[in-house]
């Protein structure tokens, strides 16, 4: 059986399970439509959590992340896993005590404001289709090279499977469809980690094996990696070569801006109690950390198994030849994802750090006129991995459908949130208060269908810096959101006025530093990043700047608040009830 039909086979096998969990799961009203009917088990809940969480971004392109530049990069293991810790104790019981469907909705009513609701939903849309490209675009990365067709046609597929089984399902649907998808993903992740860790370390946990000898060598693993490394020009791995500043606030920003993400909240409003939210939270802990303690180990591994692939004799002097590049090489030289050039005419593939000064020398002595290696798209790394590591045909095709899977969860999380915003906030809770049930779950389905067709035209057209990296809608989440949802938890006296200055003081913010920032950091040539930190802000990078943003929003509400009157003293009961542990199996409901 040929590589292409085991592919379609995963791929096409996990694609009828969704279609069938959604058609089983149907949503029939508003309830089960936006919160599931409050009736999932927390385990349950955990693991759909986990893979509305994990998306395209953890599984794609972490690991790539890491494996480029190393140790600066494990910002994003931190600031991710440290954010939903903050989520899961500070935020989420207290939102689901509250009884609500969106985060909108919590805002506009813990403020009593119409306005304060609107604030909310324009950030969460603008958070929401930030990060929906990305996802769009991680699918169409997976199709392009699994399925043998170009990334437009893979994404119009990936846009039917989720309208079918999120315009019927709604958050019903999605919920048990992510419990599948999560078994997909994690399993496909985990098992080409395991056949690397034995190949490179003899060690079959690779959280293990990272730190283990590497056969070969006889030295550490990471050692080894260092020294390759470094032998090419490169930066050794596991030093810190970056600003702790822009280190400090980016992890910071990755924190706050998840522990912000609507799509990720609304997770905690499907169970049943408050203490069923705690305890969903630290089952997503526990399945988010099967992957995350996972992901340094193959972004290691994966870079070690890429220099030794093009320089097998294992010394740097010795490149192979253009003509005689393994397989997976060529596959995905069809994708436009990698690409050489034979610059010296040598007719082999020199790859080392072309900008390095100090090993111009070196490089010169050798013959070597540049790096070869003119494109290698991070994202493909952990799709490539088991072609680079040789190994079986069928961890191939389940690779594929986990990372569609990956994509494809965290992309109805995102459209759930961004259809509830308008059906439910929009339509239901400012024009049209008086539509019948019937009438609002037509509107939510509509809403859904127009999300899937919006995000489909932004994957196909995305804009350059939102399809690099969803780092930036973590910057806008944390900006605006997150200390509005903190606020009205924990500062009673904090009054509308406030908030709605604060949001909008953060947002705007963080959106003009973005978009003024852009051009010194993007070079849509390359399609690279470039860090060129002489040109922002103190040296404060574009992506780290949600946490100032943040900064903003809570100094500009409290000088508000302090000349305004607070909040009415039956917001500060509504607040002081959400605080108190009694009543846990319930939740508080408010009129609007």
């Amino acid at each position: 059986m040929d590589q292409f039909t085991i592919n379609l086979i995963f791929v096409g096998g996990s694609f009828l399970l969704y279609i069938a969990i959604a058609i089983w799961a149907r949503a029939g009203t508003t309830a089960e439509f936006y919160a599931a009917n409050r009736g999932v088990h927390p385990v349950l809940n955990g693991m759909a959590t986990a893979a509305d969480w994990m998306s395209a971004a953890s599984f794609i392109s972490m690991a790539g992340l890491i494996a480029f530049v190393g140790y600066g990069n494990s910002t994003y293991l931190m600031g991710w896993t440290g954010g939903y810790v903050l989520l899961a104790l500070l935020l989420a019981p207290y939102l689901r005590k509250f009884g609500r469907f969106t985060v909108p909705d919590f805002i506009g009513d813990r403020f009593y404001s119409r306005t304060a609701r609107m604030v909310a939903v324009a950030a969460l849309l603008i958070i929401s289709l930030t990060y929906v490209i990305g996802q769009m675009t991680g699918a169409g990365v997976a199709f392009s090279r699994f399925l043998e067709v170009d990334a437009t046609t893979g994404l119009l597929i990936a846009s039917a499977v989720v309208f079918v089984y999120a315009v019927l399902g709604g958050m019903k649907g999605i919920t048990y469809t992510q419990v599948a998808q999560y078994v997909v993903l994690i399993i496909a992740y985990t098992i080409p980690a395991i056949f690397i860790s034995m190949q490179l370390t003899g060690n079959p946990v690779p959280q293990l094996g990272l730190f283990s000898t590497h056969t070969e060598s006889g030295l550490p693993l990471l050692t080894k990696l260092d020294q390759v490394l470094v032998e090419l020009g490169f930066q050794d791995y596991t030093g810190h070569h970056g600003s702790t500043l822009n280190m400090v606030l980016f992890t910071l920003s990755l924190m706050v801006g998840t522990a912000g993400l609507p799509h990720v909240i609304i997770r905690f409003f499907t169970v049943p109690k408050v203490s069923d939210a705690r305890r969903s939270a630290g089952w997503a802990l526990v399945f988010i950390a099967l992957l995350y303690t996972v992901a340094p180990a193959v972004g290691s591994m994966a870079r070690l198994n890429i220099i030794n692939t093009i320089y097998p004799a294992g010394t740097a002097a010795e490149a192979i030849e253009y003509e005689s590049r393994p397989d997976w090489m060529r596959n995905w030289e069809q994708t436009g994802l990698l690409a050489f050039e034979d610059l010296n005419g040598d007719g082999r593939i020199q790859y080392y750090n072309a900008t390095n000064e100090e090993f111009a020398t070196t490089a010169a002595e050798r013959g070597w006129e540049g790096n070869e290696v003119v494109t290698f798209n991070q994202d493909i790394l952990v799709l490539a991995n088991p072609e680079i590591a040789q190994l079986p045909a069928w961890v191939l095709g389940l690779i594929a459908a986990g990372g569609l899977a990956a994509a494809l969860s965290t992309a109805a999380g995102l459209l759930l949130a961004i259809s509830s915003a308008v059906s439910h906030d929009l339509i239901k809770s400012t024009f049209k208060p008086d539509i019948s049930e019937k009438g609002e779950l037509l509107a939510a389905r509509f809403s859904m269908a127009a999300a899937i067709v919006l995000a489909t035209w932004l994957g196909l057209n995305p804009p350059g810096f939102a399809a690099q990296t969803v780092a930036l809608a973590f910057g806008l989440a944390a900006s605006s959101l997150f200390p509005a949802i903190m606020m009205g938890i924990f500062s009673k006296k904090m009054n509308a006025r406030g908030a709605i200055v604060g949001m909008l003081v953060g947002l705007v913010t963080t959106c003009i530093y973005i978009f003024t920032y852009l051009g010194w950091f993007f070079i849509p040539e390359t399609n690279m990043l470039e860090n060129v930190a002489e040109n922002w802000l103190f040296g404060i990078s574009p992506l780290s700047f949600g946490a100032v943003g943040a900064m903003l929003n809570f100094i500009a509400a409290y000088l508000v608040l302090s000349m305004t009157k607070p909040a009415p003293d039956r917001i500060q009961e509504l607040v002081e009830g959400i605080r108190v542990p009694r009543g846990a199996g319930s939740a508080v409901h408010i009129a609007h």
